[in-house]
């Protein structure tokens, strides 16, 4: 009982944390595990004075501006501002299996989508939640650490669309210049880099499911491999961003290390509202945030590096002027630089709320396992089943029959098994996350009894090469409006089909003599709204579908990168945005096209060649023109 209290205990003091900051300020930080070693403490909080000027403000200490303002601040005389608008990470937001906990968090920036017609139509509201991370560190502390990559022509796509600089071959090195591979037998590939700020890991846990989901790799004719190696198809155990059965995100390995840096500033709690563009030069300045109750600008001597994400940044573009003229007009913004600013937003999709049940008691994890003191125990010794990245056990890479135009090899279809399921969410957590209903949970899983639910776990298929493509717009003129979000999916008609194909991959893997041997069943009580379809008819599956589908929270796209006189693009191939000096978009907003991967891993990439792109222009190029 004192293993569940524990966790309970802190999710109420976070729900009644959203009400009050400073609350939660102390529970974050009185929550904050003592350094591990040396080189990992606290960053201290820098409030700049009114008008303060650096050589580069960065906004936004994600994924990417975490790793940007450490490259950015190798350079001892560039003083650098990073900006972000929420604090520290917590006990809590290290444990690897609490991930979807997290976005219930004032982690989370608690971003949804408008009203879907084809997805998240049994969810509450018939929206989709979309968590983005509100935090040092950014979604890289909410996402469920898969570190992936995706296939090398997915890179090469970029460079054909006429992005120079971007094939495989040009950011592989980035891939490896920031990883510090910890598994042992990738020590060696050349896939793999060492001595990087980010550990990529195996959780030290071994599910009981993932010997048979070993197994039936084989029988189904697949390779267990490295999806980052030679083959991305194929199945394999999750490689995750992991130090010691830890969350290791690119605050804690871009940041911490080098928080003693005298030109690298941090400020925390600082929210900023506009980017500082001066309307007849056009060029960026610097940027106005809030922070407590003041209302600051600081500027920009060299540039200002957005890296607020595929949301944040577009919503601030536009806020400030850089955005499709007729929609600013209609906010009441004065346009400066007419750009397709939200447009091309991509995501990738899943299908959850399915439940494999075994016969065995000891295969799967639940809830109230994950909370108990035994657990916990394990965790502190850096193994047991809270170090499984979001409760991920396996992954596989495969490709459907409506991935004709892409080459032998690409995959389309990931399947992702979790060591448990919603079925055996007994504490609601799960069901909070995805906006499932109580109403709609009882209905589907009363049936089941308690020790079944509790013997269940998941394998959902995730759309990784999605056709439809949505849109990002402003709600007003006033930046603690959010934005609209119109994802769009299922608008291309393939992706409905395609996700139905992976339904049916998992079912053959569930059918395998692996999985069999202990009497794995699919649960078959319809979902709300399809009872009168008949259950695993593919009329039932395509209603399934729309109900309960969610993003995995890849949102990308929004300030496209492209070159001049492509008019679907924002920035260039050096990431400048269009028709505005000295602004820069570092982040997954400027994907092109999402990559068929859990994009961390690609975001961690572009801010790596990003910031080597800004020395080039500051440094190389300066001393070039110097000669001249």
């Amino acid at each position: 009982m004192r293993g569940i209290l524990f966790p309970l205990i802190f999710l109420t003091v976070s729900v009644t944390a959203h009400k009050s900051s400073n609350l939660f300020d102390f529970w974050t930080d009185l929550f904050r595990p003592l350094p591990r070693n040396p080189e990992e403490g606290f960053l201290k909080d820098y409030t700049p004075q009114n008008h303060e000027e650096f050589d580069f403000v960065v906004v936004g200490a994600g994924s990417a501006g975490s790793v940007v303002a450490n490259r950015l601040s190798e350079i001892p005389q560039w003083k650098v501002l990073l900006i972000e608008a929420g604090g520290n990470e917590n006990f809590f937001s290290d444990i690897p299996i609490f991930a979807p906990f997290l976005s219930l968090t004032p982690m989370n920036w608690g971003y949804q989508s408008e009203p879907e017609t084809k997805a998240c139509r049994g969810l509450r509201g018939n929206v989709c939640f979309l968590p983005r991370g509100k935090v040092l560190g950014g979604s890289s502390v909410l996402n469920f650490l898969i570190y992936q990559r995706g296939h090398p022509e997915d890179y090469n796509d970029w460079a054909r669309m006429g992005n120079v600089g971007w094939s495989y071959d040009e950011v592989l090195p980035y891939f490896k210049k920031s990883e510090n591979i910890m598994i042992d037998e990738l020590k060696n590939s050349s896939f793999h880099g060492k001595g990087g700020y980010l550990d990529i890991d195996h959780s030290p846990f071994k599910s009981p499911l993932e010997k048979a989901f070993k197994q039936a790799s084989v029988e189904l004719g697949f390779e267990w491999n490295d999806p980052n190696g030679e083959s991305v198809i194929g199945f394999s155990k999750p490689q995750a961003t992991m130090r010691k059965g830890r969350r290791c995100s690119t605050s804690k390995a871009f940041l911490e290390p080098v928080r003693f840096r005298k030109n690298l500033k941090v400020s925390k709690y600082s929210t900023v509202t506009k980017i500082l563009i001066d309307p007849n030069t056009k060029t960026a300045y610097g940027v106005e945030f809030t922070k407590g109750n003041q209302r600051l600008q600081v500027y920009a001597r060299n540039e200002v590096v957005m890296s607020a994400g595929t949301i944040g940044s577009a919503q601030l573009l536009m806020l400030s002027g850089v955005g499709p003229e007729y929609h600013l007009r209609e906010m009441g913004i004065s346009p400066i630089v007419n750009l397709p600013v939200g447009y091309n937003l991509q995501d990738h999709v899943t299908f959850s709320g399915n439940a494999f049940i075994v016969n065995q008691s000891n295969l799967c994890i639940n809830d109230i396992t994950a909370a108990s003191p035994v657990s916990a125990l394990a965790y502190l010794a850096g193994t047991g089943p809270l170090t499984l990245p979001g409760g991920a056990a396996g992954l596989a890479f495969m490709r459907t029959k409506y991935s004709t135009d892409l080459a032998e090899g690409r995959p389309d279809m990931e399947l992702v098994m979790g060591a448990g399921s919603l079925a055996g969410d007994f504490l609601g957590i799960l069901r909070t996350l995805l906006g499932v209903t109580d109403k709609w949970y009882w209905q589907v899983y009363s049936s089941l009894p308690p020790e079944e639910r509790q013997r269940s776990f998941a394998m959902n298929p995730v759309l990784i090469r999605p056709r439809s493509v949505g849109r990002l717009t402003l709600r007003s003129a006033h930046f603690a409006d959010p934005p609209r979000i119109h994802p769009n999916y299922f608008d291309h008609p393939d992706d409905l089909q395609a996700l139905k194909e992976g339904v049916r991959m998992v079912q053959k893997v569930i059918g395998t003599k692996a999985f069999q041997r202990f009497g794995t069943r699919l649960h078959n009580t319809p979902f709300p709204g399809c009872e009168h379809l008949i259950f695993d008819s593919e009329e039932y599956w395509e209603c399934a579908i729309m109900q309960t589908s969610i993003t995995i929270d890849h949102q990308v796209g929004t300030c496209k990168m492209g070159p001049e006189g492509d008019p679907t693009a924002v920035v260039s191939s050096r990431l400048l945005v269009h028709g505005v000096q000295k602004l820069r978009v570092i982040d997954a907003s400027i994907m092109p096209r999402i990559p068929a991967a859990h994009t961390h891993a690609p975001v961690v990439m572009i801010a790596e060649k990003g910031a080597d792109i800004i020395k080039e222009d500051w440094i190389y190029n300066t001393k070039i023109n110097s000669l001249f």
